[in-house]
């Protein structure tokens, strides 16, 4: 069995956007590189003309080279394993895979196999969520995770104490993957279900809703996250850059959210909103 090799350079905000578009037309194996990611695809199963749409759609604007290559086979577990490593989150949180052992010393362990969907913490955007996360009361809450990818988030509120859990995702591979990995961290009653926040038409009001996908997704839902949240109820951000804090701050205040917190890392940059608040502090 041969495989195709793409060694795909590309602006930062548009590598999960390219893989999403990738694996719609057969690509079954991604492995991110510090200037993009590398796309892999049985050579049989390869369509040229699909492929050269999804290129010409982001040359421009995502900076766009390819360089392409013959593989003759492929081992994808050790190939995996070489370039996936646990991760440490504000020395409270391990995320390991499956074949990492595990590490005795930490509050919470999360295992994340992430196969092709986003979100193994070692993003800077995923790490911010989840020290964020850590610094608020999930106890008895009610979770909104907008765009699960892993489903990383989502555990992390389930380790929290959160009480119910909604997570969803556009990605049908995202969806598998995040279902795996909540049945591998004992959150067997937490489904992932496909779909935007409008296709999915969330009903109960959420104490907290997470959401870490790009500006522009965030800035069109962001009239549905307000709506969807209870009084006093917080909304974590991120998947932008420390630029794009001014626009989704003015967003958000439009419907009803005031900031009372931000972070950043790696120029990556994460917020905090909270429905209902007169005053602007942080009060948590």
């Amino acid at each position: 069995m041969e495989y195709l090799e793409f060694k795909i350079r590309c602006l930062e905000p548009y590598r999960e956007i390219l893989m999403a578009e990738m694996s719609e037309i057969g690509f079954d194996a991604f492995l991110e590189t510090e200037t993009g990611f590398d796309a892999y695809i049985e050579t049989a199963s390869l369509n040229r003309t699909e492929l050269e749409i999804i290129f010409q759609k982001y040359s421009r604007e995502a900076s766009l080279s390819v360089r392409e290559g013959l593989l003759p086979k492929v081992n994808w577990n050790e190939e995996w394993e070489k370039h996936y490593e646990p991760i440490i989150v504000e020395n409270k949180v391990y995320v390991r895979a499956a074949f990492h052992p595990p590490q005795p010393g930490f509050e919470y362990e999360i295992i994340i196999n992430p196969k092709m969907s986003f979100g193994t913490g070692h993003h800077a955007t995923t790490y911010l969520m989840l020290q964020v996360q850590l610094e608020l009361d999930h106890k008895g809450k009610k979770v909104m995770d907008a765009g699960s990818g892993t489903g990383i988030l989502a555990i992390m509120a389930g380790k929290l104490g959160a009480t119910e859990i909604l997570a969803f995702d556009i990605d049908a591979w995202s969806v598998e993957n995040g279902n795996e990995n909540f049945q591998i961290n004992g959150f067997e009653d937490i489904t992932m279900h496909t779909g935007t926040i409008r296709q999915i038409k969330p009903h109960a009001c959420f104490d907290i809703i997470l959401a870490n996908i790009n500006k522009n997704v965030l800035l069109d839902e962001m009239e549905v996250y307000g709506s969807s949240l209870a009084d006093n109820g917080h909304l974590l951000l991120s998947g932008f850059y420390e630029t794009d804090i001014p626009d989704l701050s003015k967003k958000a205040t439009e419907h009803g959210l005031v900031p009372i917190k931000h972070c950043t890392r790696d120029n990556w940059a994460a917020l905090v909103f909270k429905k209902g608040m007169k005053d602007f502090h942080q009060d948590w």
